[in-house]
């Protein structure tokens, strides 16, 4: 039996590769997911980017650089109506220091404390891409074979006349991106102990409990993050072919 494709994970958060681990073992993709944990040698990477999508290329193409294998990254947050959709690329370090969920919660809550809950709205927003490394440069959108699935493609993994799933060019260096979304409200107290981040104050839209009331299973099926990397998770399966 051939073994799985191995792919880092452009992360040393357990949390997030735990869940991005989760989604995409239920999608099927087929692959051997690990943590740059696993990569002590791979030095961390500085999120310059001023979108989502900045910061997932530029860690995902650092990473498979150190590596040499194929990488995933994910940029996600929380856009705020009421902030002008901030915190945003700033939502892991809103507080002024990295990762400290409870204070970013806190001051989050503090600068939207008079907010009206009619106007409370909130999206979170994540994407992921894919950097698969070759010996070419990523060809242009325009180059790509036609047929390519949705998203910001701009590698030769696409659709070959008549095939159904995506395909691999042997050589080619590959990017892809994703992005997912889900909107909702802010509530004025923390709920909940699953999750992380703004979890336990945002309810979604047509739900009545936090993203941090849910079981991880429900969660995953309607998260920012779960939409992202199932839609990625095709691409991810052309890999073992």
């Amino acid at each position: 039996m051939t073994a799985a494709p191995r792919v880092v994970l452009a992360t040393r958060n357990q949390h997030k590769v735990g869940e991005i681990r989760r989604i995409l073992n239920e999608a099927g993709c087929g692959v051997d997911l690990v943590g740059v944990t696993e990569f002590p040698d791979v030095e961390d990477v500085v999120e310059t980017g001023l979108t989502f999508t900045d910061n997932a290329l530029l860690k995902a193409h650092a990473v498979a650089a150190a590596t040499g294998l194929p990488a995933l990254a994910d940029d996600s947050g929380i856009s705020v109506d009421a902030l002008n959709g901030m915190p945003g690329v700033f939502s892991g370090r809103w507080c002024g220091r990295h990762g400290d969920d409870a204070a970013n919660l806190d001051l989050l809550l503090a600068q939207i404390k008079d907010v009206p809950d009619e106007q409370r709205g909130a999206s979170f927003v994540c994407v992921a891409a894919l950097v698969v490394p070759g010996d070419t440069e990523p060809a242009r959108p325009d180059e790509f074979v036609a047929g390519a699935p949705p998203g910001r493609v701009s590698g030769l993994l696409g659709l070959a006349p008549g095939v159904v799933e995506p395909t691999l060019v042997a050589g080619a260096q590959v990017e892809i991106v994703e992005e997912g979304r889900v909107t909702g409200r802010l509530i004025r107290e923390p709920s909940g102990g699953g999750g992380f981040g703004y979890d336990p104050v945002f309810v979604p839209d047509g739900h009545d409990r936090t993203t941090a009331e849910m079981t991880p299973a429900e969660k995953d099926r309607i998260s920012h993050r779960g939409r992202a990397f199932r839609a990625i998770a095709p691409h991810l399966a052309a890999l073992s072919k």
